[in-house]
């Protein structure tokens, strides 16, 4: 009997991984898709799902799933003895709230849903090295089965990259990222709060440690409403000092350094913080091969702005997916040729200006200033939440489009080396 060869391998069940099997198992395609860990498993992550992830998941039909989190109507920014509550923006596509998911849950009811519309989930599997034929082409991938440690083969006629931020397997067919885009750096932790179900995520915008003295990047504070919050900071590659940060002592002097409202016992985490590394700005390439694709924190789709990849996971998933149907349709892999140019024409502006953004802000004194400046206007935070966020709208001519198309228009004349020495 002849082995059975897959339409669509998909490396990776996470965020990108599983919405790239369920839009290829809704379009009919006999998809697989493995996922080394075993679900419910948990990441290390903000848990925020912000309104562009929320569109996406409830396009995947996990609306009513997603209604028993807990659900945010906007941000709460503190810097410099200032409070600014400002709502999510309107938008024509995009809805004005999001949610707080643990990883943990938002994970697993995801891969179940490809599996619901046809997707085939191989748990406990590692995708561990391609397979090769005599002309190179990428047929499939040598698995691991976790528990019993024996490897097997599966054939597929496309692949698409999704194993997250280290990308074992992205790099094995080549990938690389580009050192001179930023990455970011975060460590998070949860703790019990009476304010467990607040409306408001929170963010420092001017993080201090317990004697007050100034620390680097931001915090963040996403009420889970299961009676915890989600604590975490982050910080950008582009810092002076970056790489002789101790994240741990960061992470445990941001919590000693909490507000009072939210009544935490900063030394006592629920469980260990855990931390990571992401690139952002598409940093990772080749984005695509002859017959694969790469999606997500694998690609390096991850926003400078605010460290969100989640949304964009779902979107490149989405993409691939429907880049390799239409190869499947037609028979013809060159289909694929065009997935590079459409995220650059989707992200690419976007992500040039973000990256000029992190540029700007791995100067402390710099974004001490900006944020001083910006948390005495309530208009002012608003268009940098829109931008931020990525909720511009095209055919608005709002302060934070016409600033956003402004900023755009510069940085797309101006020469690589500036944006990226």
């Amino acid at each position: 009997m002849a082995e059975h060869v897959y339409d669509l391998l998909i490396v990776g069940g996470g965020p990108a991984g599983a919405a790239t099997a369920y839009w290829a198992a809704q379009a009919g395609l006999d998809a697989v898709f493995v996922e080394r860990k075993v679900f419910p498993r948990d990441k290390t992550c903000g848990d925020g799902v912000p309104p562009r992830a929320v569109h996406q998941l409830k396009e995947m039909g996990l609306a009513d799933e997603l209604a028993k989190y807990h659900r945010f109507d906007g941000l709460r920014a503190i810097a410099h003895g200032r409070t600014l509550e400002m709502k999510w923006p309107d938008h024509e596509v995009f809805p004005s709230h999001g949610y707080v998911v643990r990883r943990y849950d938002l994970d697993a009811f995801v891969a179940d849903n490809a599996v619901e519309a046809g997707a085939t989930l191989l748990m406990g599997t590692e995708a561990v090295r391609p397979m090769t034929d005599a002309n190179d082409q990428v047929i499939g991938a040598v698995v691991l089965d976790k528990a019993s440690g024996v490897e097997r083969e599966i054939r597929a006629t496309y692949l698409v990259i999704a194993d997250g931020a280290n990308s074992r397997f992205g790099r094995a067919l080549g990938t690389a990222r580009d050192k001179r885009l930023p990455m970011g750096i975060a460590i998070r932790g949860y703790f019990e709060s009476p304010l467990h179900d607040d409306p408001w995520i929170e963010s420092s915008l001017d993080v201090r440690d317990r004697q007050g003295k100034a620390m680097p990047g931001y915090g963040w504070i996403f009420p889970v409403g299961n009676g915890t919050i989600n604590v975490g900071i982050g910080l950008l590659s582009t810092f002076r000092d970056y790489k002789s940060i101790n994240t741990s002592h960061l992470f445990e002097e941001f919590a000693y350094s909490l507000p009072e409202h939210w009544q935490i016992d900063p030394s006592s985490p629920i469980a260990p913080p855990t931390g990571g590394r992401l690139p952002m700005a598409g940093s990772v390439g080749p984005k695509a091969g002859p017959n694969w694709l790469v999606v997500g924190d694998a690609a390096g789709s991850v926003n400078p702005f605010n460290g969100e990849g989640i949304d964009y996971a779902y979107e490149t998933g989405r993409l691939a997916a429907s880049l390799i149907v239409e190869a499947v349709d037609r028979g013809d892999a060159e289909v694929l040729t065009r997935y590079p140019g459409i995220l650059d024409e989707e992200y690419g502006d976007y992500f040039r200006v973000a990256s000029l953004f992190a540029r700007i802000i791995g100067n402390p004194t710099l974004i001490r200033e900006l944020t001083r400046v910006g948390m005495r206007s309530q208009p002012l935070m608003e268009w940098a939440l829109r931008v931020m966020a990525n909720l511009m709208r095209e055919e608005d001519a709002g302060m934070a489009e016409a600033t956003y198309r402004a900023i755009s228009a510069v940085v797309r004349v101006l020469p690589d080396r500036l944006i990226n020495p």
